[in-house]
């Protein structure tokens, strides 16, 4: 489902890493080692967002590289920063997100979001929301179009106990039959979704 091949990035003469090839087959995945790693870099250029020096990203089995449209739609990314359009309501991003992937913005969807504590919260601009609560939209988000990979850069980020303990049973849930390769600093987050754990400087 997801396969990266012969990746490498750097930021000036900085090196952040090199020819990194690894298949991830269904499950979670954890990148927990310090910051500096290229965590961050790693899971921006899986999603899309910036574009490595050389090598491809396939998403099932759609090239990052040359069908990039067709593997965004096969992707869901939960980023760094949930503060990308101040101005817009957790609701609008949630019906712009369902309109993106051609899906309707179905009650089950709605249901995680209260089970994430949204409820009084959707309708409220990005900048109204706490990190947090930023956070459990990209996350609801992440559960539209049915997904072969979720990508999150510290999901539970600024998440009380009942949000973490949701993200813990939806990554699960989701781990059954798709990718799940997030990186985090939560160690209870880890073992709860029951996450195999990896190094950036492993995959070779």
């Amino acid at each position: 489902m997801l396969r990266i091949e012969n990746l490498s990035k750097r930021y000036g003469d900085y090196l952040v890493f090199q020819g990194l090839t690894h298949t991830f087959t269904p499950g979670c995945v954890a990148l927990c080692e310090e910051d500096s790693t290229g965590k961050s870099s790693l899971l921006n250029i899986i999603a899309g967002v910036i574009t490595p020096d050389s090598g491809d990203v396939w998403i099932d089995g759609h090239s990052m590289l040359h069908a990039p449209t067709q593997a965004k739609a096969r992707l869901a990314y939960v980023p760094d920063n949930c503060l990308l359009f101040p101005e817009m309501t957790g609701r609008g991003l949630l019906e712009e997100v369902a309109a993106d992937k051609n899906v309707a913005l179905d009650q089950a969807t709605l249901e995680l979001a209260y089970d994430l504590g949204l409820e009084p919260h959707l309708d409220k601009r990005f900048e109204q929301m706490s990190t947090g609560t930023r956070r459990k939209v990209f996350v609801t988000a992440a559960a539209l179009g049915d997904p072969a990979v979720v990508i999150a850069d510290g999901p539970s980020n600024g998440f009380d106990a009942r949000g973490r303990a949701v993200l813990a049973e939806l990554f699960m849930a989701w781990g059954k039959d798709r990718v799940v390769l997030f990186a985090s600093h939560d160690p209870e987050l880890v073992r709860a979704c029951k996450a195999s754990t990896v190094d950036v400087a492993a995959l070779r």
